[in-house]
């Protein structure tokens, strides 16, 4: 049987392809799949992880039929509650996550795509949560991870109206990173993450960590934590071994292992 997800290592890259072209849509053997995947990633954590979508789009949604199913809200809450632990597990990765949109990236996709640290996009892609069309609000964390980078307002439009838009409209919005042409994106987004990857990832899991308490009360408690957790980064290798390769041979010239 076909597979819905696939999961590559590449050196310190992890590449988690969703490919069930040509919708790539979110059904009950995707998110088994998904499940797993991040549970190998949680595992055996890369430096970084790329998650990218094989076919002409990203995906087209959530399987309706998935819905239909639920007989009752206490069943559909179920089904919810482990829909919702996909994005919130892929969050609490630490290490970089890097989503790549090339094409029409809806509903689920989206979701995970905020739950992720950066979204880069091609010139083509567009983005939306449309759950309207079957009178549903998005369940998956992305009114309020949208609501993060955007605003609140820009949430309630995005949800409310349905509409698509595009990624130079999100990249106005501090919701896409970064928007490439579409020649050359997989190879300009691979070598954004192996940048990344090859990097004080130790240190972007503080960053990671610090940026979890601001969203969670802002720059007080941020602070209540920071220091903290900066000082964590004396008993990494790659401090000690950069500071020592700043002194000696100056700026930039210090290598990292993630330890």
């Amino acid at each position: 049987m076909a597979t819905s997800i696939r999961l590559d290592r590449e050196d310190d890259v992890a590449v988690l392809t969703i490919a069930s072209p040509p919708l790539n849509l979110y059904t009950a053997e995707l998110q088994r799949e998904l499940g797993e995947a991040i549970g190998e990633l949680e595992a055996t954590p890369p430096r970084a992880v790329l998650i990218r979508a094989e076919g002409k789009i990203v995906s087209g949604g959530v399987d309706v039929s998935l819905f239909d199913a639920q007989s009752s809200a206490a069943e559909a809450k179920v089904l919810f509650d482990e829909m919702l632990a996909i994005p919130d597990r892929i969050a609490a990765l630490p290490f970089p996550t890097v989503f790549a949109a090339h094409g029409l990236c809806l509903t689920w996709a989206f979701e995970v795509a905020v739950a992720c640290d950066i979204i880069l996009a091609t010139e083509k892609a567009k983005f939306g949560l449309v759950e309207r069309v079957v009178g549903l609000t998005p369940t998956m964390g992305g009114t309020q991870r949208l609501a993060a980078r955007a605003g609140v307002g820009r949430a309630k439009e995005f949800v409310m109206t349905g509409a698509t838009y595009d990624a130079a409209a999100l990249e106005r919005w501090n919701v896409v990173n970064r928007v490439f042409p579409v020649d050359g994106f997989d190879e300009n987004v691979r070598a954004f993450t192996n940048d990344l990857a090859q990097g004080p990832t130790r240190a972007h899991a503080a960053t990671k960590k610090v940026l979890e308490h601001y969203e969670h009360g802002g720059v007080a408690e941020a602070n209540e934590h920071i220091t903290t957790i900066a000082a964590g980064l004396f008993d990494t290798e790659d401090l000690r071994g950069a500071v020592k390769s700043f002194l000696a041979d100056g700026p930039g010239k210090a290598t990292f292992t993630g330890r």
